[in-house]
């Protein structure tokens, strides 16, 4: 999870592209709205796809939602488009899911946070709370917070209670209204949670290993009692090397691993070689680190939840 940005080039294109949206603003009836929106919303961004959904979940009507990281992009490194600058420099809020996901307080969210000049009021943190897991190198020399606890229901109603809470912050005289939404959220997540739990149940003990290419599910696997089995820890520009692959496929041979499964958004052929060296087949796609597209079962957060653990389930007790 390697951060790219460069701060110049953000500070440039902020100058320029408000400048010209000032311009365009002045030129506009001040009456203007867009098309079915409400004009009375409050403006909150998101850094990805998953708190995008929470958000329109839990704010429904009253709030005007802009996602930045579009989906099929990696949202560990990500450079925010002239749009994106816009948005957050009029928005009455902004949510980032945290846990290093957008590179921590040295990464590309606070860097565009600091060019907007953005309110630290203004900014919260969807994992507040969440008592982060850590990852290792392959060398064990590297020590870095595993971001992906969205992957576990669990950890889904605490981003649900973040968002309540900050909306509720911001917009106090609609609170009974995103606390209803929020408490009917919970309750469907608290529904996940369970079925989780009774799916992994009715996996043979011995078969309860889960297989991915990248380490995203350790809050899940830890959560619900699967063991991990991953080709790389850590994002980085060399995943999938020949050793990553070599430790796999014993681990797959030693563990009598029954199937194996590869995330929506990585590259598939470092799998599909492990796949070759060992026999075992690619059961199925699971998804990761976003949503999955519009009209797919992934394409909203609960959605992701349930697609995931139909998904791991059809293939270990198969």
């Amino acid at each position: 999870m390697r951060n790219v940005w460069k701060v110049s080039l953000l500070s440039i294109l902020a100058v320029l592209f408000l400048a010209a949206c000032s311009g365009d603003d002045e030129a506009k009836d001040s009456t203007e709205t867009k098309e079915g929106t409400n004009d009375e919303a409050i403006q909150v961004v998101a850094t990805f796809s998953i708190i995008h959904d929470i958000l329109q979940e839990v704010g429904g009507e009253h709030v005007d939602v802009h996602s930045m990281v579009p989906i099929g992009t990696d949202p560990h490194e990500y450079e925010p488009l002239p749009e994106d600058i816009k948005k957050a420099t009029d928005a009455d809020a902004l949510f980032y899911n945290g846990l290093n996901l957008e590179g921590g307080k040295d990464g590309w969210f606070f860097k565009l946070v600091d060019t907007v000049g953005q309110k630290e009021e203004n900014i919260f943190e969807v994992m507040e709370g969440v008592e982060p897991m850590y990852l290792s190198s392959d060398d064990g020399t590297e020590e870095e917070i595993n971001p992906h606890a969205f992957l576990s229901p669990a950890v889904g109603m605490q981003m649900v209670e973040n968002v309540v809470a900050g909306l509720v912050e911001i917009d106090p005289d609609n609170k009974a209204y995103y606390e209803e939404n929020g408490a009917a959220f919970l309750e469907e997540l608290e529904e996940i949670d369970a079925l989780y739990e009774e799916k992994i149940n009715e996996i043979d003990e011995d078969k309860r290993i889960l297989v991915t290419s990248e380490r995203a599910f350790q809050y899940m696997t830890d959560r619900y009692g699967l063991k991990e089995g991953y080709i790389w820890a850590i994002d980085t520009e060399e995943n999938g090397t020949p050793e990553q692959i070599k430790q796999l496929v014993n681990f797959v041979k030693e563990n009598d691993v029954p199937v194996l499964f590869v995330e929506s958004n990585v590259e598939k052929s470092p799998m599909e070689t492990v796949s070759k060296e060992t026999g075992v087949e690619i059961f199925g796609e699971v998804y990761s680190d976003e949503l999955g597209e519009a009209g797919s079962e992934g394409e909203t957060y609960t959605g992701f939840l349930r697609k995931n653990i139909e998904v791991i389930h059809a293939g270990l007790t198969k």
